[in-house]
Order: structure tokens, then sequence, then C-alpha cells
């Protein structure tokens, strides 16, 4: 069985909760056959990738799958570029806020994720939620961490993605309910 990390972030913005890592916490252990190691991981610049490349050295995934929330999205969306700048118009859970900063000095301007990003939106629309390609995971903390992984992982074998979800209705429209944002993600799973 193959092996896949996915991710989710913690709260971040004022927000009290992250779907995000709800979702990933309601998935089951095994999906379309990827045995699934899920870890929460900090809205910070730099810990978040440092964190996530820590579980890979131990769990040595195939395929390693972030989850953000992307607010004032309505679908579900797996990104195709990371971008090497780090622009933040709000601070992350620690106080950063950098400002036309590089992620990697020494890195390319981006990034191509290397997971199907177009059959994995065409999958989760074939589950009949909403689901659409992204071509900008932002310059926050979610594109800081996809473009630190590409870079880590680039010419390697292990493939790299990130899919962007919808806030909860708890917390404004527009919104995607929970268990929808779950059997999105697995749809996704299932064709990487």
């Amino acid at each position: 069985m193959r092996r896949l990390l996915i991710t989710g972030f913690d709260p971040f913005g004022g927000e009290t909760v992250n779907p995000a890592w709800q979702a990933v916490k309601l998935l089951p252990d095994t999906v379309g056959g990827f045995e699934l190691c899920k870890l929460g991981i900090p809205t910070v610049f730099g810990k978040a990738a440092e964190a996530v490349l820590a579980k890979a050295e131990e769990f040595q995934p195939d395929v390693i799958l972030c989850i953000g929330l992307a607010g004032g999205r309505d679908a579900v969306t797996p990104e195709r570029i990371a971008v090497n700048i780090r622009d933040a118009r709000i601070s992350d859970n620690e106080g950063n806020q950098p400002q036309g900063e590089f992620v990697a000095p020494d890195g390319p301007a981006a990034y191509f994720a290397t997971v199907p990003v177009e059959k994995m939106a065409q999958a989760i629309r074939d589950a009949h939620i909403p689901g659409a390609v992204s071509n900008t995971a932002g310059t926050f903390v979610c594109n800081d961490t996809l473009y630190l992984l590409l870079h880590h992982y680039a010419g390697t074998s292990t493939k790299v993605g990130f899919i962007h979800v919808p806030r909860i209705p708890e917390q404004g429209s527009p919104s995607l309910e929970l268990s929808r944002t779950a059997a999105a993600l697995a749809a996704a799973i299932e064709v990487c």
C-alpha cells in the first residue's frame, strides 16, 4: 500500500476553527490504496513546512498533500502553482508578517505541483462537489508551505500538492459542509 501524508493548518486570523484540519481528521485511515498519516500543522511561515518535513522523514510518504482554508472560495481547489514570495496581508500565528520576501532566495520563481491537479479537480466534481483548479495559492503560509515542500522534493519521486477548501457554514459565506469537504478530499486522493 502506498503512503500519503495529509496535513491541515490550525486556526488563524482570529478564527476558532480551521475546516482544513477538521476535514482531514474526518478522513478514514486508508483511501484509494493509500495509507494516510494525518498531521496538524501551525499557520507559521517556515515552521509549517518544517513540521511536514519532519513527519515525512519518519513516515516516508509517496505523496504529500497539504490542506488549507481559502475564505471567499466556494469550491475545493487543488493548487497548480507555488510562487517564491512571502507577502502577508495579516500576521501568521507567531506575529510574522513578511512583505515581499523570497521563500527561498536560491529557488526558482515558481514550482508546479507534482500531483495531477486537473484529475483531482475533476474527481471532486464527479463526486458532485464544487471543484476547480486554482492557479494561485496566495502569498501567505499555504503558498509558503507548498513552495518549500516542492523545493525540497524537486527531482525526487515524492509527489507534492496543496488543496484549498472553503469555510464551513458557521464561518460565513461562501461555505461548504465539512462532510462534503472531507468527501472532496477523499475523491482527490483517489486519483493521486
